[in-house]
């Protein structure tokens, strides 16, 4: 059993249910707010230096603030709203509640660690950032319409994203990389031992083959799934992981690797 296990077992009980409903909820009660009166919602943005005089509520209040709030921007804004309702409560249904509770509370920590080195009022877009990654990560497959015309899969979405944040951490001062990498330092808790183990397995893969090739001829099929059989040869589209609980190297279509009776030796 692994922490976040451990973890879940001991504080399972606290956590909150339908999380990503109650934050969405709340960050269109925040914009109708915003309409009637722009003053309100400075109120609720994380600057450190008011919370050390006593405004304790910013550490919480600014990931309510919605991405837009403007009343010109209203169609994008619910655009926007409903794409992370999508993600976030994709992330709960797979994790359960307390493990997604856990991972955005992780990227608020990161949040305002950073806020406490830049002197700029923070909000929740690194948070909602990384419930991205983690979404195109876990759903690489999935299927959004950009402009609401062009199919795309999110991973090709994921790709240029961690190119952004690649060629902002080399051109930005060194103060603003830590407002960069320390709110999604999250998704590099969750998933940082599951891509070296994956990268770390299909490099000794890559090596075993090539020393396979020398002596025989090449197999007509490179990836293969232990359950049904499936090679990238019958499914040009469909992506194979490992399975970090079987002990072994079990290879699994992207339909079997959440479902499928784990091998012990």
């Amino acid at each position: 059993m692994n922490l976040l296990d451990r973890l879940e077992r001991k504080f399972g009980k606290f956590a909150i249910k339908r999380l990503p409903m109650y934050i969405v909820i709340l960050n269109l009660f925040v914009y109708m707010l915003n309409l009637l009166d722009s003053r309100y919602i400075n109120y609720l943005y994380l600057i450190p230096s008011r919370v050390l005089k006593g405004e304790i509520w910013r550490l919480v209040t600014y990931i309510f603030i919605p991405p837009m709030t403007s009343m010109e921007d209203v169609l994008w804004l619910f655009f926007a709203i409903y794409f992370y309702y999508i993600m976030a409560t994709g992330l709960e249904n797979e994790w359960g509640s307390f493990k997604f509770n856990l991972y955005y509370l992780l990227g608020m920590i990161g949040t305002t660690i950073a806020a406490f080195f830049i002197p700029l009022p923070a909000t929740a877009n690194f948070i909602n950032l990384s419930i991205f990654l983690a979404f195109a990560y876990l759903y690489p497959d999935y299927q959004i319409y950009l402009f609401f015309i062009i199919p795309i899969k999110i991973k090709y979405l994921g790709y240029i994203s961690w190119i952004l944040i690649i060629y902002e951490l080399l051109t930005v001062p060194l103060i603003m990389k830590f407002y960069i990498i320390i709110p999604i330092l999250n998704f590099f808790i969750f998933f940082g031992k599951d891509i070296f183990v994956r990268y770390k397995t299909r490099g000794k893969s890559v090596y075993r083959r090539s020393k396979y090739m020398g002596t025989f001829r090449e197999k007509s099929y490179f990836h293969k799934c232990t359950v049904c059989g499936v090679t990238e040869k019958d499914n040009p589209d469909m992506e194979f992981r490992y399975c970090m609980t079987c002990e072994g190297h079990y290879e699994y279509c992207m339909e079997h690797l959440k479902n499928h009776e784990h091998i012990k030796k």
